[in-house]
């Protein structure tokens, strides 16, 4: 197996704290915009591209045929951008627990950081403008060895968002990755697990102190399920 060169982690309930934040915007978009939806139902469907979940969820109630589709679709998303974007100017957002302690561990050991998001990139620069981690990021948003984070990839920056592979395989090609075996995926909701297994990682991991319990992710493809970000630098040192 060759060594360990890359860590793509999910953001919000993995790497950025999420208190259920974004399914609440979720909800009040799909409220201001007649959308009827369960909260199960939007728990379900967090870490997939925030377009997708409105085009899934208005096929569901209209059929995917119907002529206004689109029209209740863009309306919705509109909605929820504004909601979203509101919430991260002006509430912020924090690192999760064990997450900055990670990621110096991976830097001392050159392991390259990725993060990949079901969030578009407007919203994701928010976020990582106001937790400081944009910096060193060119236009392609592709940092140094002295970024805190080496790559970013969004949701509307591939053509198929989770439980798809390619936000994963993005950053694999941006940061020169070639063997998905040298390659961890840690992740907190069932898609972001069933995205790192479609992309054939070495170690599919999830984390229970996210969006999903332990419960709610067991069932799903992982290699482990681990507490918290501080428990992964003792998985790598088992590798």
């Amino acid at each position: 197996m060759p060594p360990i060169q890359l860590v793509v982690f999910d953001m919000a309930g993995t790497t950025v704290t999420d208190q259920h934040e974004v399914e609440r915007c979720f909800t009040e978009a799909a409220a201001q915009t007649s959308l009827p939806v369960s909260p199960e139902r939007i728990l379900a469907v967090q870490g997939m591209g925030k377009r997708q979940v409105f085009q899934m969820l208005w096929a569901e109630q209209l059929g995917e045929q119907h002529p206004e589709l689109e029209r209740h679709v863009n309306t919705s998303y509109a909605a929820f951008r504004h909601i979203l974007e509101t919430h991260y100017q002006t509430q912020g957002a924090s690192p999760t627990e064990g997450c900055l302690d990670t990621f110096a561990y991976l830097h001392k050991r050159g392991i390259a950081i990725a993060l990949t998001t079901g969030f578009y990139r407007a919203v994701t620069d928010i976020i990582l403008e106001k937790l400081g981690w944009l910096d060193g990021l060119n236009e392609q948003h592709v940092g140094t060895s002295d970024s805190l984070i080496q790559a970013s990839v969004a949701s509307d920056e591939v053509a198929e968002g989770r439980p798809a592979p390619l936000l994963i395989e993005r950053a694999m090609h941006l940061l020169g990755v070639t063997d998905p075996k040298a390659v961890v995926n840690v992740g907190d909701t069932p898609s972001d697990l069933l995205s790192g297994q479609a992309a054939g990682v070495r170690l599919n991991l999830g984390v229970v102190n996210g969006t999903h319990s332990l419960d709610q992710l067991q069932p799903h493809p992982h290699d482990q399920l681990l507490a918290s970000l501080a428990e992964l630098p003792a998985v790598l040192e088992a590798l």
